[in-house]
Formats: C-alpha cells, sequence, structure tokens
C-alpha cells in the first residue's frame, strides 16, 4: 500500500503578499477620531445631570447641541428631549430631560448606560443593570416624542 503524503506549497497563512505594499492600515495616531459609541456607569444620583465623555464632547466641537434626543435601543420609535449643559471647561452634560428619561427606563446605581450617536443629535440608548445584563424594554406608548405630555410613561421591562 502506497502512502501519500502531502506536501503544503505557498506562503503560508497569514504571512501577506510578499515584498509589495503593505496593506496595513495606517497606526491609530493618523486616522481620523470617530466617537459613535460610549458608555458611562452610574455611580451617584441617577436622576441628576449626567456628564458624557469628554472625548465625545470634543467630537462635537463646534456643533454644541442645545439637546439630544434620546432613544431606549428596544423601546420604539419614542424620542426622548433632553437638553444639554456645556460648562466652558470642555465638559457636556445631559441636563433637564434626563430625570424622566431615567425614571422610565429603571436607570439606578450602578448602572451602565451605553450611547450610540447616531447623528442628527440622536442618542441611542441601553441600560445595563449592575449585574452587567441588558435591560429589556418595550412601549405601549404611540406617541413619537415626549413634548406633549409631562407625564413619564415607563418603557414595559418584561420578566
Amino acid at each position: 500500500m502506497a502512502s501519500t503524503s502531502r506536501t503544503r506549497t505557498g506562503r503560508g497563512r497569514g504571512r501577506g503578499r510578499g515584498s509589495g505594499s503593505s496593506s496595513l492600515p495606517p497606526p491609530p495616531s493618523t486616522l481620523p477620531l470617530i466617537i459613535e459609541e460610549f458608555f458611562i456607569v452610574v455611580y451617584e444620583d441617577p436622576l441628576v445631570k449626567k456628564e458624557l465623555p469628554k472625548k465625545f464632547a470634543d467630537y462635537l466641537d463646534g456643533q454644541e447641541p442645545a439637546k439630544v434626543y434620546l432613544r431606549a435601543a428596544d423601546c420604539g420609535p419614542r424620542l426622548w428631549t433632553v437638553e444639554v449643559l456645556f460648562d466652558g471647561q470642555g465638559r457636556m452634560y445631559l441636563d433637564k430631560g434626563w430625570e424622566k428619561f431615567a425614571i422610565a427606563h429603571g436607570v439606578d446605581f450602578g448602572c451602565y448606560v451605553h450611547f450610540k450617536y447616531e447623528g442628527d443629535d440622536v442618542l441611542t440608548v441601553k441600560v445595563f443593570d449592575g449585574t452587567m445584563c441588558r435591560r429589556y424594554y418595550y412601549s405601549d406608548d404611540e406617541d413619537t416624542n415626549d413634548e406633549s405630555d409631562d407625564d413619564v410613561k415607563p418603557c414595559i421591562h418584561p420578566l
């Protein structure tokens, strides 16, 4: 019985295309700064204004919005209007309107709140509880914004 042996030819896995021009991306210091996602950890009163990361505030430099619109990732099309405060020191805060959003979505001590900037001053928000598990919500609210009512209509956290 003849033994068959396989011999490998070629350059091997992961070695690139040889001595030609490199297809590696440029080093991080030369890439444009794009801040699309970030999170905050709620260490203090969850209902008071929340500071957003300085890099995100820097990213918006020159486009400092007076308000942003928060959309819970799994809570329908509703947009929550939240006023933005800039302190002149490069820091950005979610201010008036944050309290309603936080109550409706159960933001509490120890929560991680993930933000994704969608453009046009819209931030999609995901809330993770202290066990690092994401909270999922749904809403039976037909409104697409909170301008017309003063009541907090919470999203419902399914058990």
